[in-house]
Formats: structure tokens, C-alpha cells, sequence
């Protein structure tokens, strides 16, 4: 009977008897059931469960009972829960029992015999802030290298110029002028391995640094970036948003000032033409500069282009860019288009052995931009993004029509407005659920006067194709209800 009956689960995941009953809700005795069909061998390892669906229809309780009591088990390695596998036994629990054999101790039935989904890694990526790794230019990429190797000069392989390749750095200048609306030369421009690393650079340690803080920054912002700058002894000033985004009325005398103007980060919409040329002036008043983090400012869907803010002033804007978002943050590479006065004090900071991008890389890049590889892979993205946004917007109209996304005419995310004092539930269970996501409110600046805004910040590029659609009925079953 026990050979059959796990046949049947194999096949189509139907005749699982299971007798709820005991205190605690119908989620707990769920979960007692079955933690003890597994324990007297009624479940063999391997056995693989009904899907949330059909089990919530046969035991007549909802599907997030179901995908609870799941989720717990797998935690706590009774079952293993795998993308294209279903939820199954685990295998190490063969030695917990048979029919007819005795229970073994119970200390030994709570020893986790396989590790929780997390040691792997979630079941749904849906974190903000990577690309689609697999749409990497793996073709096009190694073209530019074998190309950019052939042609390097024998200088290349030695210990190469602080500032970055001369290659990179005319073929950035072009490119950056052309679809950002940048004003530069290549002598401005200084190669670094990324934003983070551009921070450093700028802000240094203590009074070594280029600049100097106080920094003004978005009320909404990355930690890491606020931590970075902690670290560095620089105390960052937290700026209100609204729809159009940075406040900026409200700098004082603050040193500098850190803006998203493209697309702000994390609530999305670009920064009010009034307060794009506001921020400048306030600039030039106070000897200040603006540092301009232009992280997706290729990925636009249903608006116009925004170009870059150092075009009103090249003088007082620091333009900060980076292939993370548009090839991949695995090349470690990026850039900072500097006022012509910082060139020589931000490469005196980066030393003079060049020790974070590889030159090769660099001359690989290069190549790449001006082939015009670059333009193709991003406009391929940029409809590969939209039709990702396109799904995710028509999954909640379907399935959480209650729901407001915002933040989607641009960029590889989305934010999803959340009833208050619910945001932090609702990642609890989605973390239950295998899925990652981030909560608005880890984005918050803890020194804002803006009252706390529920939501999630909804990353659309990295799941895999085949897996994108089970990500969004994933992320719609753990959405509070109307």
C-alpha cells in the first residue's frame, strides 16, 4: 500500500491523507501532520508533496496554510523545496522510521538533517540591483577581448596610468556625450572599479579625502553607500522627496550633495527640470559640487530620455557612472567624469599603480563601445526589462489589483506600495516562502523627518526566464489582502 500510495504522489501529488486536529490553528496542525507522516515512514524520502493548490483544496484550507506549513518544514529539514522539483521529503530522513519499527528519540527527530533553502540560496531572486546574469554578451564580449589582446600595446601589461586606459577613456567620453548628454574630455574622465570604489576615492579616510562632508543625500538611499561614508567620518543630511524627487530646496551648507537625478533610487521618477537647474545653482552659490549617480540612466520605458545633470555644469557636477546595471557588476568596472579642478587631486588619491581595474578589461570595454556592441546589448535589454516590467505590472492587476506599484517608466525595478505597518510581515513571509525581496523601508534614511512609507522594492531583471512567471505568482500569493 505504502509502494503505491507514493507512486501516486510522485505522479500527480493526490492522495495524501492527513488528519488535522490539535491546538494551535489549522497552519500548526498541518505541520504536526506532516512532520509525523514523514516520522512513521508514511512519507519516504523523496516522496514529493501536492503542490499548495491541490492540498489546500483537498484538506478545504487556504494556499498560504499550506505554503506556511511548507516552508516551515523545509527550514527546519524535514523537506527540501527545489525550482522545477516540487517540495519533497528529505533524503536524510530515512533513518527517522517505519511502520511498524519504534519512534526514535525525540532529540534526535529535531537534529536538521538537511540545510534550510537559504544555504542555497532563495527559491525566487526578486532583490534589486543586478542585471539579468544570464543575458551577459558572452559572444560580442570575447570578440572585443580577443580583439582588444591582439591590439594592446606592449605598455598594457605593466603597471598602467592611475587615471585608466586612454582608450577606455575616449571611447567613454564619446559614448557618454552621445546617449547621456555629458560634456567632457577624455583628460576628465578617471576609470574606477565601480560606484562604491568612486566614494572612496572622493571622500578618502578622515581629512585625507578629495572632499568634505557634511553630504546631502536622498532621504532614500542604499545603506551600504550611507555606511561607506560613515566609515570615512562623513555625515550625510538626509533631503525630503516627493513625486519629483530630491527636496533640494532644502540644502543649506552642506559641502556636496549625492542625487539619483535620472531615475531617484529606490522610489523611482526623475528630479523636476526646476530642481535639476536649483541644485546647480545652489552649487555654484555655495564653491559646492553634485555628485550625479547615474546607475540605470539607459533603461527607460514610457518617457523621454533624461539626460545627465553635468551637462548643465560640468564644473560642478561629478558625473559617476558604471557597468554594473547594463553588462554586468562582475567587470568591476566604471567611471567618474570629474570638474577639470578634482582630475588631479582623485588620481593623486587612487595612488600610482593602478590596482582595481584590470587594463585588459578596460581595452576590452573599449572595444566594445565603439564596435557598437555596447548600443545593441543595451537597446536588447532595454526591451527584455520592459517586457519583465510589462509582466509583473499585469501580474498584480491580475492577482493584487489593491496594490499600487510605482517607480516603473524606467530602471530594473519597481516599488509596491504596501498598507501601513505591513511591509515588514510581508517580507517575513515571503522569506518563509523562499522568495527575496527588500522592504522600502531598509532604504530609509534613519535621520529623515519623512514619515515611514510601507512597501517592497521589486527587482524585475535578474530571475531567469523560466522561472519568472512561478517569481510573480510567488510574490502576488504573499501580497496582503484587499
Amino acid at each position: 500500500m505504502t509502494e503505491s500510495w507514493v507512486n501516486s504522489a510522485e505522479r500527480i501529488g493526490v492522495d495524501l491523507h492527513l488528519e488535522l486536529a490539535g491546538p494551535g490553528g489549522r497552519r500548526a496542525a498541518l505541520t504536526r501532520a506532516l512532520r509525523e507522516a514523514v516520522r512513521s515512514g508514511r512519507l519516504a524520502p523523496g516522496t514529493r508533496l501536492p503542490p499548495y493548490r491541490s492540498l489546500a483544496a483537498d484538506l478545504g484550507v487556504a494556499r498560504n496554510t499550506v505554503a506556511d506549513a511548507y516552508a516551515e518544514l523545509v527550514a527546519e529539514g524535514w523537506l527540501t523545496a527545489r525550482q522545477g522539483s516540487g517540495t519533497r521529503v528529505a533524503t536524510g530522513m530515512a533513518h527517522l522510521g517505519r511502520p511498524g519499527k519504534p519512534e526514535p528519540r525525540r532529540a534526535a527527530v529535531r537534529t536538521p538533517v538537511a540545510a534550510p533553502p537559504r544555504a542555497r540560496g532563495p527559491r525566487h531572486d526578486l532583490r534589486q540591483g543586478s542585471p539579468d546574469p544570464s543575458a551577459f554578451p558572452r559572444t560580442a564580449w570575447s570578440a572585443s577581448y580577443r580583439r582588444a589582446l591582439q591590439a594592446a600595446p606592449s605598455e598594457a601589461f605593466g603597471p598602467g596610468d592611475p587615471a585608466g586606459r586612454w582608450e577606455l577613456r575616449e571611447a567613454l567620453a564619446e559614448y557618454l556625450a552621445r546617449a547621456r548628454g555629458v560634456r567632457t574630455e577624455p583628460g576628465r574622465i578617471v576609470v574606477c572599479s565601480g560606484f562604491a570604489h568612486a566614494l572612496r576615492l572622493l571622500f578618502g579616510q578622515g581629512a585625507g579625502g578629495v572632499l568634505r562632508g557634511p553630504l546631502g543625500v536622498e532621504a532614500y538611499g542604499l545603506d551600504f553607500h550611507r555606511g561607506l561614508l560613515a566609515t570615512a567620518g562623513v555625515r550625510t543630511v538626509p533631503l525630503p522627496l516627493d513625486e519629483h524627487g530630491a527636496r533640494v530646496e532644502a540644502l543649506g551648507r552642506e559641502r556636496a550633495v549625492l542625487l539619483t537625478p535620472a531615475h531617484q533610487f529606490p522610489t523611482g521618477g526623475p528630479l523636476h527640470p526646476e530642481r535639476r537647474a536649483a541644485v546647480v545653482d545652489w552649487a555654484r552659490a555655495q564653491g559646492a559640487v553634485v555628485l550625479e549617480d547615474d546607475y540605470d540612466g539607459e533603461f527607460r520605458y514610457d518617457r523621454r530620455p533624461v539626460g545627465a545633470l553635468q551637462g548643465l555644469d560640468p564644473e560642478r557636477v561629478i558625473h559617476l557612472g558604471s557597468v554594473s546595471k547594463s553588462l554586468s557588476p562582475a567587470l568591476r568596472l566604471g567611471w567618474m567624469v570629474l570638474p577639470e579642478h578634482l582630475v588631479g587631486p582623485v588620481i593623486g588619491a587612487k595612488g600610482e599603480r593602478e590596482g582595481w581595474a584590470s587594463a585588459l578589461d578596460q581595452l576590452a570595454l573599449a572595444d566594445f563601445v565603439r564596435s557598437g556592441s555596447y548600443d545593441r546589448h543595451v537597446r536588447r535589454m532595454r526591451q527584455r526589462y520592459r517586457r519583465r516590467r510589462d509582466r509583473l505590472v499585469a501580474a498584480l492587476a491580475a492577482q493584487a489589483p489593491h496594490v499600487e506599484v510605482t517607480g516603473i517608466a524606467a530602471g530594473l525595478h519597481a516599488v509596491l506600495r504596501l498598507p501601513p505597518g505591513s511591509e515588514r510581515s510581508v517580507v517575513k513571509a515571503a522569506a518563509w516562502q523562499g522568495i527575496a525581496l527588500d522592504g522600502l523601508g531598509a532604504f530609509r534614511h534613519p535621520e529623515t523627518g519623512m514619515p515611514p512609507s510601507d512597501g517592497l522594492v521589486i527587482g524585475y531583471a535578474a530571475p531567469a526566464e523560466h522561472a519568472y512567471g512561478a517569481a510573480l505568482d510567488a510574490l502576488c500569493a504573499v501580497l496582503p489582502p484587499e
